[in-house]
This record gives structure tokens, C-alpha cells and sequence, in this order.
């Protein structure tokens, strides 16, 4: 080949590759992101809609609503990428949330997906999570086994602690009234078949009869239940002093307005998720007073409180005083993660394991996958659903024993 046969080749070359280049840096271009898909799965429909529509949803859109305002979420280059949504509702049934989150990871191809609502969905979807490599912010799950989950789904994070927390601070509640003869030695407990009361009233029978407690009445009930004087008839025939139930929402509203009817009034009430929703206290007046249940908020938290005025201004709707303002720390969470690593999953769930985060709670980090600064026991006092236990928490309420008698309201 002559000289300049070589050269017109040397041309061609180079001129194939400045179009390859070219063509290339076309495509990245087209390619690049113009937002951050994030879907979930959640009851809109059926027997959970009424927890997930207080505790999970409101904060999911509120959440959404507030960084897309902001222009997006910040990338680590200081960049924003609004979030683009895909929400499916599970209808309440195990089977569909699990359908549902393997089609937004496998066909929607989301970036992130925001867990369920429910300790047995979350449970449920889970090895979902695990198999896609998608962290997994399980807020509306209460189970003691969370540090064996975190063991085998590295990448789940269990943000509202075990039943052993709940149901060993609620002990240590009634031996104190017992020893300064607020009540007697005696408990009826009822619970839900279902995760949560499986896992709650798990611990609560062991916790209690160290505590030296008679369990005179302790049953389980179908999630379905709705007439529930034949427990209520039992319990007040059992001479307890103290009534437990490890409720779903349904059934806590329920129990309180069918034991007000019965005139069953025992000195301590202690019921599960629904106490702390405004609904019960505005459904129940003065009556829902000294009510005890899971959670509860700091009064002077003035970064709660603008969360809560924030929310209701949104939502149109208080937000509830147990796992509400967890879920939206969790998104707070995840928010800040990606600002920090980007959207690479694996680096995302590297940092809300191991970083520091400050969120409507204060100064937030996770042990071992696990939120552990939470109220494990909160009471209703003055129409606000209170923190009680731990009591040394900074602005911890002192707790009111007996409970009130029940009023007549119109």
C-alpha cells in the first residue's frame, strides 16, 4: 500500500470512529435520567385500607409531594430528579402485595419501592426485596425476630421495634400500679390471629407471668371479628383489672365503642394499632382518655409538630401518633441516602445502615438495620395521644392510672 492509499485509510478509520463516537454520545444523552421511578404497593381496598390510608399512604404522597416541590431528589453532584410514582393497591391480600412488588421490580423496572403496611406483608415481600437487591424500610412491621431478618435480608430494616419492647415496657407499666395497689393480679388479654397479635401476644405471655401477672382470660379472634362481646362478657367476668388487646385498627374501634355499651370499665385499657389514629380520639371524646397503646409523641417535639401541621395541611387529615411520623423519618432516611451515594441501590443501603440522619425526630441512626429509639408505651391525656414509656425519653408524659370511668356522650 502506497503512502497515500494509507493515509485516505487512516482517514476513513478515524472518520468511522468520530461517527461511532458520535452516535455513542447520542445515545447516553438520550439515555439520561430525567427523574426517579419509586412504586409501591399498598392497601387502598379491603380490611387493611383503613391503617394503610392513616399510617402509609398520606406520608408516601406527602413525601413525594414535598421533594417534587423542592425540583426533586438531590444527586450527590447536587443535581434534582423529580420522583415519578407507580402505586398499585394490594386490595388487603397477601397474595396481590407480593404479585405487585415482583411486577415493579421485574416489568415497572422502579428505582426504589416503598414497603407495605402490615407486619405480615412486609414479611410477605421480603424475599422479594432480598432477590431484586432493593433495600427494604419495613415501618408498619412489629416483630422480635428483626435481628434474625437483617441476617438474612441484609438489606431490611426494621424501624418499629419487636413485641419484647412493647410488651415488657407494658409490664413494667402495670407492676408499678400493681405494688402501689392501683390494680389488681389480674389480666384478660385478647389478640388477633394474625402477625401482629401472634407476635405481640407472644411476648406478652412470657413478660407477664415474670412479672408475677395472672393471665385469668387470653384468647385469639379472627381478623374478621366484629362482635366482640362474648370476650368483652368473658374478661369482665374474670375480675380483672386490666383488659389487653393486640387489635387491628377495625377491632380497636370496635372493642372501645362495644365495652362502653357492656359498661365495661376496667382500670387499665390497653388496646393496638387504632388508638393512636385522631380518628379514636375524636370518635371517642373524654371516654378515650387514659387509653393505653403502642407509640405516642414527644408534645414539645416542635420538628414533630411541624411535620404533623405539614401533614394535615396536606392530607386534610392529622396524621396518626405511633408509626406515622416513623414513616415519614424512613423516607427522610432513604431521601438523604441517595443525596449522599446516588441511586445505586447496594451504596443506598450501605448508608441507612451505617449513617447518622437528622429527621423530624432528632438525631437519627439505625442499630444493626433497627430503629430502637421509638415510645413503646403511650397513653391519651388531654386530646393528645402522649409518650409514656420509655420514661426517661426526653419529654416522656407521666403516665394516669386508673383510667377514667366511662362518660355518657351524645
Amino acid at each position: 500500500m502506497n503512502i497515500l492509499s494509507r493515509r485516505r485509510a487512516l482517514h476513513r478509520l478515524g472518520l468511522a470512529a468520530a461517527l461511532m463516537l458520535s452516535a455513542s454520545s447520542l445515545a447516553a444523552h438520550a439515555q439520561e435520567r430525567t427523574s426517579v421511578k419509586i412504586g409501591y404497593a399498598v392497601s387502598m381496598s379491603g380490611a387493611n385500607a383503613g391503617g394503610a390510608g392513616i399510617t402509609t399512604l398520606p406520608n408516601y404522597r406527602l413525601w413525594v409531594h414535598e421533594v417534587n416541590d423542592a425540583g426533586g431528589l438531590e444527586m450527590p453532584d447536587g443535581t434534582r430528579l423529580p420522583i415519578d410514582v407507580v402505586e398499585y393497591d394490594d386490595r388487603s391480600a397477601s397474595e396481590e402485595v407480593v404479585r405487585a412488588t415482583e411486577r415493579l421490580a421485574t416489568q415497572d423496572k422502579v428505582d426504589f419501592i416503598l414497603p407495605p403496611w402490615g407486619t405480615g406483608f412486609n414479611l410477605a415481600v421480603a424475599p422479594l426485596y432480598d432477590r431484586f437487591g432493593y433495600p427494604q424500610l419495613a415501618v408498619s412491621a412489629v416483630t422480635d425476630k428483626a435481628p434474625e431478618f437483617v441476617k438474612r435480608w441484609k438489606k431490611s430494616f426494621w424501624m418499629l421495634g419487636g413485641g419484647a419492647d412493647y410488651t415488657k415496657a407494658l409490664a413494667d407499666i402495670l407492676v408499678k400500679a400493681r405494688d402501689a395497689g392501683t390494680i389488681n393480679n389480674k389480666i384478660a388479654m385478647i389478640s388477633v390471629a394474625d402477625g401482629f397479635g401472634i407476635d405481640l401476644v407472644t411476648a406478652a405471655r412470657p413478660a407477664l407471668a415474670e412479672a408475677g401477672f395472672e393471665l385469668v382470660y387470653d384468647t385469639s379472634y379472627p381478623p374478621t371479628t366484629t362482635d366482640f362481646s362474648p370476650m368483652i362478657s368473658e374478661s369482665a367476668a374474670s375480675g380483672a383489672d386490666t383488659f389487653i388487646a393486640f387489635s387491628y385498627p377495625p377491632d380497636t374501634f370496635a372493642l372501645t365503642g362495644q365495652a362502653q355499651v357492656a359498661a365495661f370499665n376496667p382500670k387499665v385499657l390497653y388496646m393496638g394499632v387504632g388508638v393512636g389514629f385522631p380518628a379514636f380520639g375524636a370518635a371517642n371524646g373524654p371516654n378515650a382518655e387514659g387509653i393505653m397503646s403502642l407509640g405516642g409523641v414527644a408534645p414539645d417535639n416542635a420538628a414533630n409538630a411541624d411535620y404533623r401541621a405539614r401533614h394535615e395541611a396536606f392530607v386534610g387529615e392529622a396524621a396518626d401518633y405511633w408509626a406515622s411520623v416513623i414513616t415519614y423519618v424512613s423516607l427522610q432516611m432513604l431521601q438523604e441516602s441517595i443525596k449522599r451515594v446516588g441511586l445505586d441501590r447496594e451504596a443506598v443501603s450501605n448508608e441507612l445502615s451505617t449513617g447518622t440522619f437528622e429527621t423530624v425526630l432528632g438525631e437519627t441512626k439505625l442499630e444493626d438495620n433497627q430503629l430502637r429509639n421509638l415510645w413503646w408505651v403511650g397513653q391519651w391525656q388531654n386530646g393528645v395521644f402522649v409518650g409514656v414509656e420509655p420514661s426517661e425519653h426526653p419529654g416522656a408524659t407521666s403516665l394516669i392510672l386508673p383510667k377514667a370511668p366511662w362518660v355518657a356522650t351524645q
